[in-house]
């Protein structure tokens, strides 16, 4: 059977210039805070991955401070800090934050203390795109990295978290982005990597796979591909639409991820939509890849004012570069029919 992966906004595949950095890493024998010829290389390799990444997100590299992933460099940012957000953050900012910003049915934030505050620069679940308050202390710009235009150095944000694994880099490796004289408390303590900011010998093999796969993801994006992604989103929704009258598909009022579809079949579960599409050959997701195994409704919909069983019943596809018009296609006649059975089921 053919498979098709639409899944790219739970992790997507490895690049192929992150592979060869990664191949070449492996190669390079010393520990980057030795101070020898071989520590030396690897030092060297450890900053050129670290300018490419901070280039890429618009940043300085002495701003990057490289982690074992997002969820990491949450908890640098916010641990031992008061921070309010909004339900529809992914868990790893939520767990540490006051959870009491509104967002509307669209998906829109309001922030109204931007220094205490922490916003997605998009959802991984609905693609919704926020607006960046000036003076935000911190931003989860995970899912938007390498797929819309941004600067970190204009947003006004404080701090910003990124993954390699969400644009074509290896999984386990991500970095906090640290506006310049912020001050970060260190949560890993011994040697003082990191300048000081998070201790432990750094993942070389990782970190160059990253910074390989940031800039390969920002001429990409400079290319022009996301906006041929859109058109594929688009055609995938308008097939969708054309013969599911009650499906929702949510924030398409809203600026979204040109790759991202989030749709509800009300009384139709997410996990069962995720499993039929499955035995049909597609990847997709009820939700947040991080919270996967969990049988629960989505929280980030749950906030938006969708009620339990919707939320429970929405499918999120999510495109990349390697899709194509046949992957959307397929998908859609497929679903289309599960969908028909599960209404004539239903009666």
């Amino acid at each position: 059977m053919a498979r098709s992966y639409l899944d790219w906004n739970a992790t997507t595949p490895l690049r192929p210039e992150a592979r060869a950095a990664m191949i070449e890493a492996m190669d390079v024998v010393g520990n980057p805070s030795s101070v020898h010829s071989e520590g030396r290389a690897a030092k060297a390799l450890m900053e050129r991955a670290r300018n490419q990444v901070a280039a890429a997100l618009g940043a300085e590299g002495q701003d990057v401070i490289f982690t074992s992933g997002a969820t990491e460099a949450a908890a640098l940012a916010l641990a031992g800090r008061e921070v309010h957000c909004a339900g529809v953050e992914h868990d790893a900012v939520r767990s540490w934050c006051v959870e009491d910003l509104p967002v509307d049915r669209k998906g829109r934030i309001t922030v109204t203390d931007p220094a205490n505050s922490a916003l997605q620069l998009a959802n991984s679940e609905t693609g919704v795109v926020q607006e960046m308050p000036e003076g935000l202390y911190l931003s989860d710009l995970t899912q938007g990295f390498g797929k819309i235009p941004f600067a970190f150095n204009w947003l006004g944000t404080t701090c910003g978290i990124v993954s390699a694994h969400k644009l074509g880099g290896p999984k386990g490796v991500g970095a906090l982005i640290v506006k310049r004289g912020t001050d970060i408390a260190a949560q890993l303590k011994g040697g003082g990597q990191e300048m000081g900011r998070r201790a432990g010998t750094e993942n070389l093999i990782g970190i160059a796979g990253f910074g390989a796969a940031a800039e390969a993801a920002s001429r990409d994006l400079e290319g022009g591909i996301w906006r041929e992604i859109e058109k594929l989103r688009n055609i995938l929704e308008n097939a969708i639409a054309d013969r599911a009258s009650e499906t929702i598909f949510v924030g398409n009022e809203s600026r979204r991820l040109s790759n991202t579809s989030c749709f509800i079949t009300p009384g139709w579960k997410g996990e069962t939509q995720v499993m039929q599409m499955d035995l049909g050959g597609f990847a997709v997701s009820a939700g947040s890849a991080c919270s996967s195994g969990k049988v629960k409704s989505s929280a980030a919909l749950v906030a938006m004012g969708f009620s339990e069983t919707e939320a429970g019943s929405a499918l999120r596809v999510s495109l990349g570069p390697q899709s194509r018009e046949e992957d959307v296609m397929r998908f859609a006649e497929h679903w289309l029919k599960c969908e028909a059975k599960h209404r004539a089921r239903r009666g």
